[in-house]
């Protein structure tokens, strides 16, 4: 039983370290600027949508 539980705290864990990469990745990568207000990967909206459908499908598997 002890174990179980430790491997539970451990998914938690877990996913609440992918919660903020995730959340890191979509401010910095999708959405964000870089120091001269450019974003660095100059895209569409549809692409940047896309970019997070697959990083969500990615995150969530």
């Amino acid at each position: 039983m002890d174990i179980l539980t430790q491997v539970a705290a451990l998914r938690a864990a877990l996913d609440q370290l992918g919660v903020v990469l995730l959340s890191t990745h979509l401010e910095n990568c999708v959405y964000g600027h870089d120091e001269n207000g450019d974003h660095p990967h100059a895209s569409t909206s549809e692409e940047r949508l896309e970019e997070i459908r697959v990083t969500l499908n990615r995150f969530l598997k």
